[in-house]
């Protein structure tokens, strides 16, 4: 996972967060996320690389679309940079102060 773009980790969390989403719906959520368009040429040249790299799958739904879904190499790919990333941005709970309110007959 190390060598892949920011865009193509979030092309891979993304189908790994849907239910064999088709190319559009992931173009949406990244559109929502990046609040600006993404070009289909990006969207699919990226999605190539992540299939040619065994961390993404593509099956067609009709004959129009294709559907995405993550293999087994996918998804440990996934467990082990959350589990990277957890090392340096887990923030420990700190205990707040309670706070004490007067009363009005104080």
């Amino acid at each position: 996972m190390y060598d892949l773009t920011g865009f193509q980790r979030d092309l891979l969390y993304v189908v790994a967060g849907k239910n064999g989403p088709n190319g559009l719906a992931v173009k949406a959520e990244l559109e929502e996320y990046y609040e600006s368009e993404v070009a289909h040429s990006r969207l699919y040249q990226n999605f190539d690389r992540l299939i040619e790299k065994g961390l993404v799958e593509k099956g067609r739904s009709d004959r129009r679309a294709n559907y995405y879904v993550l293999p087994d190499r996918g998804r440990r790919e996934i467990d082990t940079r959350r589990e990277w990333e957890n090392q340096y941005v887990t923030v420990p709970v700190v205990n707040q102060p309670t706070s004490t309110t007067a009363t009005a007959d104080e």
